[in-house]
């Protein structure tokens, strides 16, 4: 277990994100057109996991922002971005938003996701909803990076995500 904050306040994740080395565990989320995805849909490419509560949020729009425009430079490497948020809100927001560099996937259905990778709040206001955190996979699924951010109003530290990814 995890503890982060919101606004100061502390709170529980029910896990903890997985370690640097270890291989990441499978994964099926639901794109925007409601299909289901699964971590070996992205195989022989490596992954940035950008992991957060809601893209209602301020916070959470700039991250999907920020890696929406670095990502459109990167080589062989799919970001993914991950939350709790319905499929179609998440198409709302890239359609109006104009993002086109990273793939949206939801845990609603069973929050599974979040459950397997320890992020999950298991209490506070967010509780169900996901930990902002990144995690960054090499072309084998092997965790080159993880971060779960010690605050949840701030931004992940993007530089250190993608320095993970060209250091690989």
């Amino acid at each position: 277990m995890a503890t982060v904050t919101l606004k100061g306040n502390p709170f529980n994740t029910v896990g903890n994100l997985p370690a640097n080395g270890s291989q990441a565990a499978d994964f099926t989320l639901v794109a925007n057109d409601l299909s289901s995805k699964s971590l070996s849909d992205f195989s022989g490419k490596k992954v940035v996991l950008n992991i957060f509560p809601s893209i209602d949020t301020g916070t959470c729009a700039q991250s999907v922002r920020q890696f929406n425009e670095e990502a459109a430079e990167l080589d062989n490497t799919t970001v993914i971005c991950v939350s709790r948020d319905l499929p179609f809100a998440q198409g709302r927001f890239c359609g109006a938003e104009g993002i086109e560099n990273v793939v949206m996937l939801s845990d609603f259905r069973d929050g599974s996701f979040g459950q397997s990778y320890g992020l999950t709040f298991a209490d506070g206001p967010l509780q169900g909803l996901h930990s902002r955190s990144v995690v960054v996979l090499n072309e084998n699924g092997q965790v080159l990076y993880s971060e779960q951010v010690a605050e949840t109003v701030d931004e992940p530290n993007y530089k250190a995500a993608l320095t993970a990814l060209l250091d690989a």
